[in-house]
């Protein structure tokens, strides 16, 4: 029973189902303890029932920019098994043992009742973490000394696990996450990128926490779950970024590249005003995450292995995880499924990647439909990828991609150069490269296509490689 305890959620201001609740505190001799509670949904979802059939299907919630498709009824997943405040609600909790230098020294998990403290946003946290007197902050959290206490305990061992995240070189790329923010009438007000502040990532590193913790668990059970594998790039992949990586002067291997090999890259360009072009295509060389009963580990998070513990409300692996670790530590029996692990291994990568395609294919869509009322228009933009039919360039202010042809770059004949990432014009010597500021007009939105095409007006600035490039060349 945990409802004396201040349990709190920390979730994005327009979070709808809250499936984790977070709180620390200091122990002796400077150690840490922490709790993730998860809401408990395999209490409500019974192994192999018409509920449990139609989220195996489903797979994983689906955000859209203004609407969630739940993989649960909204009255579980918004109701029922969400950590809303001031409600007692059941939980499968990860407690686990931090030292001071800031390694797991033990963990358990057991099923539990809670009652949140405090529904509290990214924002708000923020704004408490940056000024504790800041006004925004609810009395929620400043008003309640244990809240707040777990809140400060929590941020300390936020700071102490970025410490380990460094040393493991777990790779944190420099790209932008978007949201749109729409009008009454339904329609594209404004285009804006997600800050993610200490209060976010210190709930993403309690998750992290939680999910080693409990792939170690099953692992060591030998317990019938999904781990969340990443494998490591292949060797064709790594050649690539070998080739691309001597344009900095960085040595990278040409197979086998470890995490380390590719955080000294990242650090090396993370301040350079192409550095999220650079790091999309560091991005686009790594596999594919995926899903499957063999732990293999998870190449860019640096863990030696992984799984998904912590939303069972939207995502199925985590479900099974939450049923087979409650199983072990019951002493009941395992759930006899009506599918093999290896099929939900590949069930669940599958509908992973249907509801991430078709997110991007709503927010293609929405933004095509938002720039068919500025063709003809012109804006800044950045170059961001360059292949031998032209340049993509994402608009500066609206963070909306397009395609320049080849045709449309200039009165040149320009030549793709895959290991430089350039196109380089052979009778003026014209180069256009990744980062490169340049100002486009908008030439034409095909709805059908969901592709934008930008006409070239004029090359701003060249970004710091290419200018370098062309230096050596001369």
């Amino acid at each position: 029973d945990l409802r004396d305890l201040p349990l709190v959620t920390i979730d994005g201001e327009d979070a709808r189902d809250f499936d984790d609740a977070v709180f620390a505190e200091k122990r002796s001799g400077g150690n840490y303890r922490v709790l993730v509670a998860i809401a408990d949904v395999s209490y409500y979802v019974t192994p192999n029932s018409p509920l449990d059939k139609d989220a195996y299907e489903r797979g994983t919630s689906v955000y859209f920019p203004h609407r969630v498709i739940p993989m649960l009824p909204e009255v579980l997943s918004n109701g029922l098994c969400s950590l809303n405040p001031d409600r007692d609600r059941l939980c499968m909790v990860a407690d686990i043992k931090i030292s001071r230098a800031g390694k797991v020294t033990g963990y358990e998990f057991y099923p539990a009742v809670m009652h949140s403290q405090a529904r509290l946003t990214y924002n708000q946290v923020n704004a408490y973490l940056e000024n504790p007197e800041d006004k925004s902050v609810p009395t929620s959290l400043t008003g309640n000394k244990d809240v707040k206490k777990s809140v400060d305990t929590l941020h300390q061992l936020y700071e102490l696990l970025l410490k380990k995240r460094e040393e493991r070189h777990a790779m944190e790329f420099e790209t932008v996450e978007t949201y749109i923010k729409f009008n009454e009438k339904g329609g594209i007000e404004a285009i804006l990128p997600r800050t993610r502040g200490d209060a976010q990532k210190l709930i993403e590193e309690c998750m992290l926490l939680a999910n080693t913790c409990a792939a170690n668990f099953a692992l060591k059970h030998e317990l019938p779950v999904l781990y969340r594998n990443h494998d490591k790039p292949d060797g064709e992949k790594s050649m690539r970024i070998h080739e691309y990586a001597k344009n900095f002067g960085l040595s990278f291997p040409e197979e086998n590249p470890t995490q380390a090999d590719y955080q000294r890259i990242i650090e090396a360009t993370k301040d350079r005003p192409d550095a999220i072009s650079i790091h999309s295509m560091l991005l686009r060389s790594m596999m594919q995450a995926n899903y499957a009963p063999d732990n293999i580990g998870h190449f860019g998070l640096a863990y030696d292995e992984y799984s998904h513990f912590t939303s069972p409300i939207r995502r199925y692996p985590d479900l099974m995880l939450h049923r087979a670790i409650k199983a072990k530590v019951t002493n009941a029996k395992q759930p006899v499924m009506d599918f093999s692990l290896e099929g939900a291994g590949m069930q669940t990568s599958d509908t992973e990647r249907r509801a991430e395609k078709a997110s991007r294919y709503v927010e293609s869509w929405l933004k095509c439909h938002y720039m068919k009322d500025h063709v003809g228009e012109e804006f800044d933009g950045v170059v961001t990828t360059v292949t031998n039919f032209g340049l993509f360039i994402t608009l500066t202010d609206l963070y909306i991609d397009g395609l320049v042809h080849i045709s449309n770059v200039g009165d040149d004949f320009f030549v793709y150069d895959e290991q430089q990432q350039q196109l380089i014009g052979k009778d003026r010597g014209t180069v256009f490269g990744l980062g490169d500021l340049v100002k486009v007009k908008v030439a034409g939105v095909n709805m059908d296509l969901l592709q934008i095409d930008f006409g070239l007006q004029a090359k701003l600035h060249s970004s710091k490689m290419n200018q370098t490039k062309k230096d050596h060349s001369n």
